[in-house]
């Protein structure tokens, strides 16, 4: 697995032999990223991450704001879901999870460090979420957001997802079939 970006930081994947996903981006600001399955072994470098959320950096209760039911959380979320956790030089800086990871059209949650936003991580994340929901024969993935929360709102809308319901938080799917397959298995540069 050896995608480079080009000096211009667009993705070069001719050196690429992994997956058909991009699983190294260089994000907004240059800095270079690897996107991996997360497993039991990151736990504790998944609660680091989380640590770092405050009150502002929560939606809907989550992550969870007490040490205790932050680890619950996280360890509920790597048992029973697909996890990819984004790292760089620094450490973890995203994560991204559908859940249940053998429902048909699972719960997607994805979670940037607050010092990392706006700088394509989350997009990435979830791209390769949705890639590895398709390899998986996933027929949807489904998410909550806070509709005051623009920026993810067009993120998950540039990469498909429709809104299912509005209320106070705005349900959205994003249908898994082979355009989707094809769009979120693009390099980022083909995507934007």
């Amino acid at each position: 697995m050896n995608g480079l970006a080009t000096a211009d930081n667009k993705w070069d994947g001719s050196a690429y032999t992994g997956s058909p996903c991009c699983p190294r981006f260089v994000d907004a600001e240059g800095d270079r990223w690897t996107l991996r399955p997360a497993g039991e072994h990151d736990l504790d470098r998944l609660v680091a991450l989380y640590d770092d959320f405050g009150p502002a950096d929560r939606s809907m209760g989550i992550p969870p704001a007490t040490d205790h039911r932050r680890r619950s959380w996280i360890e509920t979320l790597l048992a029973e879901g697909h996890n990819i956790v984004a790292e760089g030089a620094e450490g973890l800086v995203g994560h991204v999870v559908y859940t249940p990871a053998e429902d048909d059209r699972p719960e997607l949650a994805v979670f940037v460090h607050p010092n990392r936003q706006n700088r394509g991580i989350g997009t990435e994340l979830c791209a390769q979420a949705a890639a590895a929901a398709v390899d998986a024969d996933r027929t949807a993935l489904e998410l909550h957001v806070d509709q005051r929360n623009r920026a993810a709102v067009a993120v998950y809308r540039r990469l498909g997802f429709e809104v299912v319901n509005a209320d106070q938080t705005m349900q959205m799917a994003l249908e898994l079939d082979e355009s989707v397959a094809a769009t979120v298995c693009s390099s980022p540069a083909e995507r934007s």
